[in-house]
């Protein structure tokens, strides 16, 4: 048994169908590779501000440096001219105990700075117990002064200035600061991540409306009254998915509801006739009558469910395969030769008018122009032309059928190209083998095509078509 004449391969059951997508989500959740938007914007708003801070203190830290540089610099500038006025005022050797009582006095409690001389051969250190050699953080300045006592003519003089309480200092604001912007990015983040939970409470909004829509509650669409702008196009669009999902739905269910209709008149002419047969004796050709009248019934059927599978076909995306037509006009020129006994029984006549090349699947463009003939067949006026229109606008290839009947309201002109509809289904005799197939298959073939189909009813003229696309030709 096939795919298709299986008993359960026809069933719709939405009740397995959520279940089943239920079952798809949980496991999406569930999957390592699933990203949360929360935990994401999160993450990047705590490195984001960390790095903020880390550059704001950063600069503050760097900034204090230069500071404590500059006021190190400005000190020692400041001493050195000192120390110069006090060693120009010495004039002679006999003045340099003076001196020394001097140094000692401005030096008295300074242990911060260091002053080297070099007196009578052998270098003085102010103030006693002054910083040493070992100190670690230094800043010192060698300069030169003139001495005309001395027998060299200048004195060498080593500044230094302890800078170890300033490097304690940046050293607490360092890590003062660092634990900031630690403490910022943890407060930015904490607030952060409320923050962004709030701000996506909408979706868990719409999360829970979405989740009410059930097949039974089709008609209902997401209320985005209380959303943000942002959500706004999103739900728009999902509530146009939902109009297109239950128009689908709606659909399927006359799509079931007119193959059951269509099929139960054949097959319960088929089981009475063949139950006519089966009772009493009959005669071998009242058997071929039934015969024949079955074979009717089931040539009938046969060309329904072929319809309804080249259908199933295009609805699963095939496209036809292209060839050049060089000729449209001559392609229906054929077509229209064939259908001359059917338009001459309804008392119609044929014409072409126009020409075009395609590129188009021959076979598949003669059973729509088939088609829409058998249309204009069905519900032309007596007495009037059927014509084949052939025209190029906008690019495209225009191919329509227009005849000359009754036109049809405009709240159904849309509906033309719907599976098993039928307009005026009281003028529509089943001998015709009509199903209302015939302008589905054409829309079906003009998708195939990346073409669009097209109907418009004016007074009592009716023009259907379907555009195509011109043929490309190569220059060599």
């Amino acid at each position: 048994m096939s795919e298709l004449t299986k008993p359960n391969s026809l069933r719709f059951c939405p009740e397995v169908l959520m279940h089943r997508n239920d079952k798809t989500r949980q496991k999406k959740r569930e999957r390592p590779g699933v990203k949360s938007l929360r935990r994401w914007l999160t993450q990047w708003l705590a490195a984001l501000a960390f790095l903020g801070l880390g550059v704001v203190c950063s600069v503050i830290y760097f900034a204090t440096t230069m500071s404590f540089v500059e006021r190190q610099n400005t000190t020692l500038w400041q001493y050195k001219k000192i120390i110069q006025h006090l060693i120009e005022e010495v004039a002679t050797q006999g003045d340099i105990e003076t001196l020394r009582h001097k140094l000692d006095d401005f030096f008295f409690g300074r242990f911060d700075l260091r002053l080297e001389l070099a007196l009578h051969g052998e270098r003085t250190t102010f103030p006693k117990g002054a910083i040493t050699e070992r100190s670690e953080q230094l800043r010192s300045v060698d300069f030169q002064v003139p001495a005309r006592w001395l027998s060299d003519g200048v004195m060498h003089v080593t500044l230094a200035l302890d800078t170890s309480a300033d490097a304690t200092m940046l050293t607490r604001l360092a890590w003062t600061l660092f634990a900031s912007a630690l403490g910022g990015t943890l407060l930015v983040s904490y607030c952060g991540a409320r923050l962004v939970r709030h701000s996506l409470e909408p979706v868990n909004e719409l999360a829970a409306q979405a989740k009410q829509l059930v097949p039974e509650r089709l008609s209902e669409r997401l209320d985005g009254q209380t959303q943000a702008e942002e959500f706004q196009p999103l739900i728009m669009q999902f509530n146009a998915v939902l109009e297109r999902l239950e128009r689908a739905y709606v659909q399927l269910e006359a799509f079931n509801a007119d193959v059951a209709h269509e099929l139960r008149t054949p097959l319960a002419t088929l089981i009475g006739q063949t139950e006519l047969a089966l009772t009493g004796t009959r005669s071998s050709e009242d058997l071929l009558d039934f015969l024949g009248s079955n074979l009717e019934e089931l040539q009938r059927l046969s060309g329904l469910i072929n319809d309804m599978l080249f259908l199933a076909q295009v609805d699963r995306g095939i496209s036809a395969r292209a060839e050049i037509v060089n000729s449209i006009a001559d392609l229906a020129s054929e077509v229209l030769e064939y259908h001359e006994a059917a338009l001459a029984e309804n008392g119609l006549r044929g014409a072409v008018l126009g020409d075009a090349s395609v590129a188009a699947d021959r076979a598949l463009l003669r059973r729509a122009l088939s088609n829409l003939l058998s249309n204009a067949a069905r519900y032309g006026y007596a007495g009037t032309c059927v014509t084949v229109r052939i025209g190029v606008e906008s690019g495209k290839v225009l191919l329509s059928v227009e005849n000359v009947g009754e036109a049809i309201p405009p709240e159904e002109i849309d509906r033309i190209f719907d599976r098993f509809y039928r307009h005026d289904v009281s003028r529509v005799h089943r001998q015709e083998n009509n199903f209302g197939l015939g302008l589905s298959i054409v829309a079906a073939i003009a998708r195939m095509h990346g073409g669009s189909v097209f109907a418009h009813s004016d007074s009592e003229i009716t023009s259907v078509g379907l555009s195509l696309v011109p043929a490309r030709r190569t220059c060599i």
